[in-house]
């Protein structure tokens, strides 16, 4: 049960050939062994999550069960749930429990899905290694000497490890895709306003998106099936009609090629400099089996996905500088216990509450929001935003999805980019630009580096496009097995999940 599918899960829970109660079991006794080496967790909370599988196991045993049913997942610590201490990572949250639930958390507490706990990320989801975290980093189950990738680091390594089959992520400039990519799972990004903010503790609220982590793409779309939908407490959220994102995939393939006709596109600033040796094999040979699938590959260019790093830093940092002000030390979090007056409260709060990180990036959006610098920097990177969004639409009118590397390198070592912030920005390149156009965008594993460290494969495509991304990421993985591959835990061998 352990390397299972969803879709075997849900077929043995709906057999009874196993209880939501002995599944929830296993992944918790499995969470307790493993997790120390690998700290992906900040929560874990074995009688809720037992509880609530009971609860699913009443509903299975009445016919009432859906897809997710009695099916344990974990929640990136980022989205509020009821009574259950919701930390985003930081001392200045780290008392604090949440009096409701996120969109998302109440969607897949209505599917049936069993919570049985909180992964640890990046302080406030600012991060691209999961080493800023105020609970200490994550590390990656291929090399716990390794970086697990950021800022959903915990979720990606938990999936890896098979501490739990599915979990819930945060992207905003890549952090469901990267970290899906270093620790060899598939996660999906989808398009912005898809899947709903509220109760997701904002870091760039433009940017931001929740997204999904599964061993498959198939995991992938039946996790974001019941995550997505319109919820009107989010300014953000598109009323749209319902949809099922596995459609294509659930369809026959067809008998010229699974992929046949489709057309990928391969930007040149994706494949220039920059690109280690390893990942680039890994890459070019996962595209040679998406032609021998029916697909054909064209060159397209994103001429100015070269400035999608410093436009967005300029808008990130400026919406997070806006937004973590809301944590002044009165109405909840961290408190100073010592301090002279109101203003005294309010600087000795945030200076003890923030990590270094978080600290950066205020200071640089409060510099580039402040008068005489707005128009010189906020207001071209946005300018800059819609350049960078009217390249992927000239783009796409060549092509039905873009591919390229979804990390430039595998996971390096913890502490290695600590002290270069630019360096750490930089693994982020492939990433970033999806984000400031609000495109759908997964990750799925293609092959090793030459360390022994998974490689991942990025699939962009058009708006809405969810459903298609799935497809072509599913028909690769019906004729491959690197997402099938396990990485060694204490006690364990690596190896096929077969």
């Amino acid at each position: 049960m352990i390397h299972a599918s969803l879709t075997e899960l849900r077929a043995a829970l709906d057999t009874q050939r196993i209880s939501s109660v002995e599944l929830a079991t296993l992944f918790l006794d499995r969470i307790e062994r493993h997790d120390p080496a690998l700290n992906a967790f900040i929560t874990v909370d074995r009688e809720r999550a037992l509880a609530e599988a009971a609860n699913a196991d009443a509903r299975i045993a009445t016919g009432e069960s859906g897809p997710l049913t009695g099916i344990p997942l974990a929640h990136k610590d980022v989205f509020c749930t009821e009574g259950v201490l919701t930390t985003c990572g930081s001392k200045m949250l780290s008392n604090f429990v949440s009096p409701y639930d996120a969109h998302v958390v109440s969607r897949l507490k209505a599917a049936g899905a069993v919570t049985l706990g909180k992964t640890n990320m990046d302080e406030f989801a600012m991060g691209s290694s999961n080493e800023n975290s105020h609970y200490g980093p994550v590390r990656n189950p291929w090399d716990p000497a390794r970086v697990p990738g950021g800022s959903s680091g915990g979720s990606a390594a938990a999936v890896a490890a098979r501490l739990v089959p599915m979990a819930t992520g945060t992207d905003t400039g890549g952090s469901v895709r990267q970290p899906a990519a270093l620790c060899g799972v598939t996660g999906i990004k989808p398009t912005y306003g898809v899947v709903s903010r509220y109760g997701m503790i904002a870091y760039a609220s433009s940017l931001d998106q929740g997204g999904a982590f599964g061993a498959t793409a198939a995991d992938c779309g039946m996790l974001l099936n019941a995550m997505s939908g319109f919820d009107p407490r989010d300014s953000t959220s598109l009323d749209r009609p319902a949809e099922d994102v596995l459609r294509e995939a659930r369809r026959e393939a067809g008998t010229t090629g699974p992929l046949a006709g489709l057309r990928i596109g391969l930007p040149r600033e994706f494949f220039a400099e920059g690109m280690a040796d390893d990942v680039r094999a890994a890459t070019e040979a996962a595209l040679t089996h998406y032609r021998s699938l029916g697909a054909q590959t064209v060159e397209v260019t994103l001429p100015n996905a070269r400035l999608a790093i410093p436009a967005y830093y300029v808008i990130a940092m400026a919406e997070a500088s806006s937004n973590l002000s809301r944590f002044d030390g009165v109405r909840y979090g961290h408190r100073a216990e010592h301090y002279a007056d109101l203003d005294d409260l309010y600087r000795k709060s945030r200076a003890e509450g923030f990590g270094a990180e978080v600290k950066r990036r205020i200071l640089v959006g409060t510099y580039v929001l402040s008068h005489g610098y707005y128009d010189a920097y906020y207001l071209q990177a946005q300018k800059l935003r819609r350049l960078i969004a009217e390249d992927f639409r000239s783009a796409f009118d060549q092509c039905d999805v873009i591919a390229g590397p979804t990390s430039p390198t595998t996971a390096w070592a913890i502490g290695a980019k600590t002290d270069d912030p630019v360096q750490m920005y930089l693994s982020d390149i492939y990433t970033i630009a999806v984000n400031l156009a609000g495109l759908p965008a997964l990750s799925h594993p293609c092959g090793f580096g030459a360390d022994g460290l998974p490689v991942g494969l990025q699939l962009i495509g058009n708006y809405f496009s969810e459903a298609r991304l799935l497809n072509v990421a599913h028909r690769y993985q019906q004729s491959t097995d690197w997402h099938l591959q396990r990485p060694a835990l204490a006690g364990e061998e690596s190896g096929s999940a077969r």
